[in-house]
């Protein structure tokens, strides 16, 4: 019988294919068998001639870097995130993701040899203790959006409970808080969740999580003692814009006080010119991409500036009436943005990468 406690998107997984270099006892493999007791385990065979439309699991041994950069561009402030890299792709099918245009595949990943990235991160934070690391897993996929198969966010987050120059951002349109479960702290773990208009999540992000229980979430997570952040990314152009982002800031202070918030980003919708044609492709009834867009200093299509402008400057002013300031910030803008909208550019907070790691280690 399929696991019932999984949600439908991870119960369609019915065949997980199992790197031959992962050992059979590894915990992640063991933990998924478990989990997904009707799937047909493939240890050996290549996923890749599969059809796209079958979803399917990959464990798989890594051989690269687990920690690296986020790959921000020259030409706008880029944050200086860092990225714990634990697996590729995403089930939830939102219809703007970046990655279905990012990666050849929508084959479903995660590094079986969890024990290598310990090793990695060890030795890289005890080579620098006096240097704080902003980190967070949910660039390549989302952070907790195969928590329940893998229990690799709660695993990641024990082992790191002994070191404290880390901060880790789970970042996630799903709510799955069994990531603290018998954690001796927390204070290591800035839990992050993406919102967005009202009619956005119903229309562009089906499978998700309901905005109300992303905010319940985060509300606990604060009752628990942690700060929580709030990533408004993408920002979408759509008639009566107005109204769904007037309703979703008065929802989070339904919830949150701005103390609760260590930062908030907000990011318009772009992507080269090849996620456009991967979303009217995969995603006919999305319309917002026929809004006015052109390209930017990255060759990313990006809204026309005046429109960009009005968007952001709607929403900061709707986010200060409820007490939020200096944690709000752009992910990907120019300093011509930051001065039209809040006056002020990063180097005047120290840098945005120095001024996001003070607000995250607060």
């Amino acid at each position: 019988m399929p696991n019932p406690s999984l949600p439908a998107y991870l119960q369609a997984i019915k065949k997980v294919f199992i790197d031959p270099e992962l050992p059979s006892d590894n915990p992640i493999v063991q933990r998924v068998k478990k989990n997904l007791p009707t799937a047909t385990l493939l240890k050996g065979q290549d996923p890749k001639n599969l059809s796209s439309s079958e979803p399917v699991l990959l464990l798989k041994k890594f051989k690269g870097k687990f920690l690296r950069f986020c790959p921000g561009t020259r030409f706008y402030n880029c944050c200086g995130y860092k990225i714990i890299h634990f697996g590729e792709n995403c089930p939830l099918d939102c219809s703007y993701c970046i990655l279905q245009a990012y990666f050849q595949d929508k084959i479903l990943k995660i590094w079986g040899n969890i024990e290598d990235l310990f090793l990695e991160l060890d030795k890289t934070l005890k080579a620098n203790p006096k240097m704080r690391y902003r980190t967070g897993t949910g660039e390549f996929t989302d952070s907790l959006v195969l928590e329940p198969l893998t229990g690799y966010a709660h695993k990641l987050l024990a082992f790191l409970q002994d070191y404290p120059n880390i901060k880790i951002e789970l970042k996630s349109k799903v709510v799955d808080l069994s990531w603290a479960k018998n954690l001796k702290r927390i204070d290591h773990v800035l839990p992050a969740w993406s919102l967005n208009s009202p009619k956005i999540v119903d229309t562009e992000e089906k499978l998700s999580a309901s905005l109300e229980e992303r905010l319940k979430a985060a509300q606990t997570c604060v009752q628990w003692g942690t700060k929580v952040a709030l990533h408004f990314d993408p920002l979408i152009y759509y008639p009566g814009w107005e109204k769904g982002y007037q309703r979703i800031v008065e929802m989070i202070f339904d919830y949150l006080q701005a103390k609760d918030i260590a930062y908030l980003s907000l990011g318009s919708f772009r992507g080269m010119p090849d996620l456009f044609q991967k979303i009217a492709q995969n995603h006919p009834q999305s319309k917002y991409i026929y809004e006015e867009y052109v390209p930017g200093l990255d060759g990313k299509l990006r809204l026309f500036l005046p429109l960009r402008l009005k968007l952001f400057s709607f929403l900061i002013k709707a986010l200060k009436k409820g007490g939020l300031d200096r944690q709000i910030y752009y992910c990907m803008e120019s300093n011509m943005v930051w001065e039209k909208t809040l006056g002020y550019t990063p180097a005047r907070l120290g840098g945005l990468d120095k001024h996001l790691e003070n607000l995250a280690f607060a």
